[in-house]
């Protein structure tokens, strides 16, 4: 499709091209759905045909979806105009919807692997704004035009260079793949794969020779040792899943600031993304450690932005990340470029928390280890002994664990000011250290409950429209609390707490002049 002489078009189509895509999307799908389908009516009913109706039933629901793309791409057209965009598709359903480029946020180009090899992208055009109304997708069209569109639409609300350079701000390491297996993902991976493993053999018929199998193998092996192989084989499946997913997700990275003040990530192995960041909604950012990549030194970066479509946020919840696990202070100085700045918030001393917050923590982490403890002791002495002994194991193991993550959790604890920036931290199995522009901040909220009044505590969130939408102190000292809210926004919380002194000077004139 050939680029235009003026910079606003006339009524466009989508690729032709879809309607192949689908059709090749929906044999895959009906291919991987027909073999259990076929075993299943084989072996249950004793249908000795049934291979060829699943087939005779494949081949039909391929072209009925092709057929029905097919009149989706007649009756779609799009327009990119001098203050809207437009997008006209439906047949019995006819949908015309508009969105204003002054309010558009988010274009974003994604290709998965058949896609690429046919050269084309799916274009999301986003506002940011909640449901999917805000989000206009074009499925697909050229790679040609879909960075032709990524132009023009974000040439509109591009904001002057600052004093930072344009171009790469960082790039692929291959040596930060050694971060993928010490995530979370690898034993969630490592147990879907025991699952699959299970549900396939179900699906042939011979789940329970597979158990049979397994029960032969570990015949003479104590049971303690049967669950460590267990568990040690889930975790290496796990780690081998966690390795490919992170090479598909991360591969070809690149986050770089394009001139005009755009900051664009792209990645991808066999799914191509492309996630544009303009600095103009630019709030902040958030340095995120989990626990296992913590340990190893890493952090990833996440942008604090307005404008992020819940829609898109719920396909893709690493939308917001513009850097991958990488050492802490590769990390650090990678924020101080996204943000322009000389020296990293993230990086900035804060003020630790008083000891009454160490206590809370304690008294959380050893309440969530006991219960299950007590839950077993219980059950042990209504039914079985063999409960005791399991109770007593994980006491052993459960109660050091979170007495160590209860005092890594309040080390963890902190707040600032540095320069434009507010800066929170907080957690432990996923501790995260916010640098949020004192300007984002639309309120505050102040929670104080019972015990922590008692303790001479309280928590401060700044609200924003922003990442998360609040960024929270937690159990800061009731004054220093205060001070820090007073002081990251001057004049927002100041009117509260004046009321709050004339109400206690009120209080104490009545309490002298009574009676």
């Amino acid at each position: 499709m050939s680029t235009p002489r003026t910079p606003y078009d006339d009524w466009r189509r989508l690729d032709p091209r879809t309607v192949l895509v689908t059709a090749l999307v929906v044999a895959g799908v009906v291919a991987g759905a027909a073999l259990p389908a076929a075993l299943g009516l084989s072996r249950w009913l004793g249908l000795p045909g049934a291979a060829f109706a699943v087939a005779g039933a494949g081949l039909l629901i391929v072209a009925v979806a092709a057929g029905a793309d097919r009149v989706r791409w007649h009756r779609t057209r799009y327009r990119i105009g001098e203050e809207h965009v437009d997008l006209h598709t439906g047949l019995l359903l006819v949908k015309r919807r508009s969105l204003a480029r002054s309010r558009i946020r988010t274009v974003d180009l994604t290709a998965n692997l058949l896609l690429r090899l046919l050269g084309l992208v799916t274009v999301r055009i986003g506002t940011g704004e909640q449901g999917g109304e805000s989000t206009l997708e074009l499925d697909p069209v050229t790679r040609a035009e879909g960075e032709r569109l990524r132009l023009l639409l974000e040439r509109a609300a591009a904001t002057p260079p600052g004093v930072h350079r344009d171009g790469e701000l960082a790039t692929l390491d291959p040596r930060w793949i050694r971060y993928a297996p010490v995530s979370f993902v690898a034993p969630m991976l490592g147990g879907a794969a025991i699952g699959a493993v299970m549900q396939i053999s179900d699906w042939l018929g011979a789940q329970g020779e597979v158990i049979a199998w397994a029960g032969d193998r570990f015949q003479e092996t104590p049971l303690l040792w049967v669950i460590v192989i267990l568990v040690a084989a889930a975790l290496a499946a796990g780690t081998i899943g966690a390795l490919g997913l992170w090479i598909e997700m991360w591969w070809n990275y690149r986050l770089e600031r394009e001139p005009g003040g755009t900051l664009r990530v792209r990645r991808g192995l066999f799914t191509s993304r492309s996630i544009s960041v303009e600095e103009a909604r630019l709030r902040g950012v958030d340095l995120v450690e989990p626990l296992g990549v913590r340990l190893f030194g890493a952090a990833r970066l996440d942008a604090i932005t307005t404008g992020l479509a819940q829609n898109h946020e719920a396909k893709n919840a690493d939308h917001n990340t513009v850097l991958p696990a990488v050492p802490r202070s590769l990390a650090d100085s990678v924020a101080a470029d996204v943000l322009r700045e000389a020296v990293t918030p993230t990086g900035s001393a804060v003020t630790r928390h008083p000891r009454a917050a160490r206590g809370r923590r304690l008294r959380w982490s050893l309440a969530a280890a006991l219960a299950p403890v007590l839950l077993l002791t219980l059950l042990g002495v209504l039914l079985t002994p063999v409960l005791l002994w399991i109770a007593l194991g994980l006491a052993a193991v459960s109660l050091p664990l979170a007495v160590a993550l209860a005092l890594d959790a309040y080390r963890g604890l902190g707040h600032a000011i540095s320069g434009r920036y507010l800066v929170t931290r907080s957690g432990t199995l996923r501790r995260s250290t916010a640098a949020l522009e004192r300007a984002g901040v639309i309120g505050w909220t102040v929670k104080q409950s019972y015990f922590q009044r008692r303790a001479g505590l309280l928590t401060v969130t700044a609200t924003t429209a922003a990442g998360g939408g609040a960024y929270t102190a937690y159990d800061t000292d009731a004054a220093e609390g205060l001070a820090f809210a007073a002081e990251a926004v001057p004049g927002l919380l100041e009117p509260f707490l004046e009321r709050a002194d004339g109400a206690a000077d009120e209080r104490s004139r009545h309490k002298t002049d009574g009676p």
